[in-house]
């Protein structure tokens, strides 16, 4: 960093005249430096003055030769070969100013000859002027002017050198012209001087200029060369290089290191051969590496880009940067760069990859897998003229189980169903689970239908038999609906929807049997006929209510925020399971105008709490895809009163599989507002990693699974937390754990980072008087204050 020191010196902020022209150092910069590359540039320019003065000599001599003794004429020649060779030999003393110091007694030097350059070529007018005639004075005045402009051109770094010589030789032109009464040519001579001293000083200031961002591109690469080796030094990332054949040059200890090579053994070596292992012989290179050598020959910059390596026959991931190398002049150089092995992130991403597919508590695919393989099984049945099915199942006495038992037991019990599922399975079969007690079979290849029947008789049969689990025998059955496609449906949609129709009927058959998919099962949608008939009046009848469950701070154990949750009790079919009638509302669309009631109903029951605690709303997909759903965001605000920031939106992952830019334009008005935007159930089937970069969610509420699983010591459990704390951490994002039923629970969320805690622990969902209520209670002012 020392030698960048005096460099940042001499780069002045401005360029007076007087210190253009030498007559002046001003404090601000390194005027001595400035001075050597203004000289330097003489030394370039020598022989083309030499030749310059030469010809014009000859053609003075010429215009003159008649008029004037040859002797004269021969003695001027010699004068002004002197004064050129003087001149030469002082450039060629300055050829090295630019990198030393400048002395004044250099800078006198040139003045010197400047000034008998001038007198030397003042004679053919100022001397010898009074014996021609006025029309050859004229020409060589026009000779003159000529060495003046050219003095401008040749050298414009040094504008005293063209400014002694021109006011030397235009002043004698001036004086002949005004003794001889050549009033008109005076004036044109002056006014030519004129010219001439503002095309040097401004050629030297535009020249000056250029070369002072010239000394600071260098001086600026310097420093940032040093940076870069400082920066390889202290990171774990690493500087590369290559030439114009793509060999690597310079290759630091990092590298090398990156590498598993000496310096010298890398040296010199195509980077492509150092990284490609055997393919460098066989010529079958992995895509990345091939997309890096096409790059590399295209000299294309890129940025991040994934690399397959393979060092020392060990396969590695590295992240490349690279920029391609040009000159002052223009021509290319080679390429250089930034890397990192990101092995280790590369595996850890297909770790998450999976975790987006695969279920953690179960091993089995989740949801979305299990629709993929499903939509690719149709997709071949159509191809070929077969049969698929899609069997979904569904666990008897699961409930009951996990009521009495807890959850603890109910996820082990979960775990072993899994295990025995995967067991029934072959090449021809995929199993997965949907969600909660709910598995999936998707059977590729069902064109004996004996067999998807078989198929489900044996899960039937080893689903039914007990379970020991914590010292407990345990009995579930499990109740199975099956549809085949394309019969029974062409799309993945109609498939499960049938199969789930199926379903019902073996429920209601008591369970622990298979049913297949009728026609006749439609009648089923009888109830459900019912069930809408009902729902579209509740809002009229007023027989909906919100309930509001608390989410405490996970430190203070204050009440922060509060979940609106949505209730329905019906004269006829009783108090309605919200998971029922919630997806009956979205599937008839239904939830738009309920929802907005409930929008409505939290906004304003929420002024009567205090301002710093929130009220959170759960909008559905078809809620947040509604063209007037923001519109109907600002209603609530504006009737209720209450400010936006007390408002959080509450929406799942799945809300981007229908239309994720729509869903996304819709989030960012509600930002906009100033509302808060939590993201539900994470990571319970659909990875939302990259929607986490381009939104930014208030809060990210981890599914109760998860902490479940944490709170046994589940290790899967316990990753994903923390990953989603730390994602979150990083991104400004909150947490909340969902779910939390018991002390240990609760300690472990705290251990592992969450912010917010949300379950029976700390109360389950209450009437709007009861949430009031809480926060005047005694018990709630004492902790708030403890707090």
């Amino acid at each position: 960093m020392n030698t960048a020191a005096p460099a940042s010196k001499a780069l002045p902020r401005e360029l007076p005249v007087l210190a253009v022209l030498g007559l002046s150092d001003p404090a601000d910069g390194d005027w001595s430096r400035l001075r050597g590359l203004q000289y330097a540039t003489l030394r370039r320019t020598t022989l083309a003055r030499i030749a310059v003065h030469e010809v014009a000599a000859l053609a003075a001599a010429m215009l003159v030769w008649e008029k004037i003794a040859l002797t004269a004429i021969g003695a001027w020649l010699v004068l002004i070969a002197v004064t050129q060779w003087h001149g030469y030999r002082v450039d060629r003393s300055l050829a090295d100013a630019d990198r030393r110091r400048i002395s004044r007694d250099e800078v006198k030097a040139q003045l010197v000859g400047s000034i008998g350059n001038g007198l030397a070529w003042a004679l053919p007018l100022g001397g010898l002027g009074l014996f021609i005639d006025p029309q050859t004075q004229v020409k060589v005045w026009t000779v003159l002017a000529m060495l003046m402009a050219a003095s401008v051109i040749l050298i414009p770094a040094v504008p005293v050198a063209t400014l002694t010589f021109s006011a030397i030789v235009g002043g004698s032109a001036v004086a002949h012209f005004l003794l001889t009464a050549s009033y008109d040519m005076a004036a044109i001579s002056l006014l030519f001087m004129g010219i001439v001293v503002i095309g040097a000083i401004e050629g030297a200031r535009r020249y000056m200029g250029a070369k002072i961002a010239e000394a600071g591109m260098v001086e600026r690469d310097e420093v940032v060369s040093l940076l870069l080796r400082e920066f390889e030094e202290g990171q774990a990332d690493w500087l590369w290089q290559i030439d114009t054949g793509r060999r690597v040059r310079s290759v630091s200890p990092r590298f090398a290191y990156a590498l598993d090579r000496e310096s010298a053994e890398a040296e010199g070596v195509p980077l492509v051969q150092l990284i490609a292992g055997p393919a460098w012989e066989t010529g079958q290179f992995p895509t990345s590496l091939h997309d890096l050598a096409e790059r590399l020959k295209r000299r294309e910059h890129f940025s991040n880009l994934l690399v397959r390596v393979t060092i020392r026959g060990q396969a590695r991931w590295w992240e490349l940067s690279g920029t391609p190398r040009i000159n002052e002049h223009g021509v290319f150089e080679g390429f250089r760069g930034v890397g990192s092995d990101v092995t280790e992130a590369r595996e850890n991403s297909d770790k998450i990859a999976w975790l987006a597919r695969y279920d953690t508590l179960t091993g089995l695919p989740n949801r979305m897998m299990v629709t993929e393989t499903l939509g690719t099984a149709l997709q071949q049945a159509d191809k070929w003229r077969t049969r698929c099915a899609f069997l979904m199942i569904d666990l008897d006495r699961f409930k009951a189980v996990n009521d009495t038992l807890g959850h603890h037991v109910g996820d082990q019990l979960l775990a072993r169903v899994s295990e025995r599922l995967k067991e029934q399975m072959s090449e021809n079969e995929l199993c997965g689970r949907l969600g909660g007690d709910e598995f999936a079979i998707v059977v590729r290849d069902a064109s004996d239908l004996r067999h998807v029947e078989q198929v489900a008789r044996r899960v039937i049969q080893r689903l039914s038999q007990p379970y020991e689990i914590d010292h407990n025998t345990l009995f579930v059955g499990a109740s199975i609906g099956s549809a085949v496609g394309p019969r029974d449906g062409s799309s993945v949609e109609t498939l499960m929807r049938n199969a789930d129709l199926a379903l019902y009927r073996s429920k209601d058959m008591g369970g622990n049997t298979h049913c297949t998919y009728e026609p006749a099962l439609h009648a089923h949608a009888e109830e459900r006929r019912k069930l809408e008939f009902a729902l579209r009046r509740a809002l009229e009848q007023d027989e909906f209510h919100v309930v509001y469950q608390p989410v405490v701070d996970a430190t203070s154990e204050s009440v922060v925020s509060f979940e609106a949750l949505l209730r329905w009790n019906n004269a006829e079919h009783g108090a309605v399971s919200p998971a029922k009638f919630v997806p009956l509302a979205e599937d008839t669309r239904l939830i738009v105008p309920i929802g907005e009631w409930v929008l409505r109903e939290a906004c304003r029951e929420a002024t009567n709490w205090p301002t710093h605690v929130r009220v959170a709303v759960n909008v559905s997909g078809e809620q947040l895809l509604d063209q007037h759903f923001v519109s109907s965001v600002v209603t609530a605000l504006s009737a209720s009163g209450l400010p936006a920031s007390r408002l959080e939106i509450e929406v799942t992952e799945s809300i981007f599989l229908r239309d994720a830019s729509l869903a996304r334009a819709a989030l960012e008005q509600i930002m906009a507002l100033g509302c808060a935007v939590a993201l539900d159930d994470f990571g319970t089937g659909y990875s939302s990693l990259g929607y986490l970069r381009k939104l930014r969610f208030s809060t990210i509420k981890v599914d109760r699974s998860f902490v479940q699983g944490a709170a046994t010591g589940n290790a899967e459990s316990l990753a994903i937390i923390r990953a989603v704390v730390a994602m979150a951490d990083s991104l400004g994002m909150s947490t909340t754990a969902e779910g939390a039923e018991t002390e240990q629970q609760v300690q472990v969320i705290r251990q592992l980072g969450c912010r917010k805690i949300q379950g029976y622990f700390f109360g389950r969902p209450m009437s709007a008087k009861d949430a009031g209520a809480l926060f005047r209670s005694q018990a709630y002012l004492s902790k708030q204050n403890v707090a």
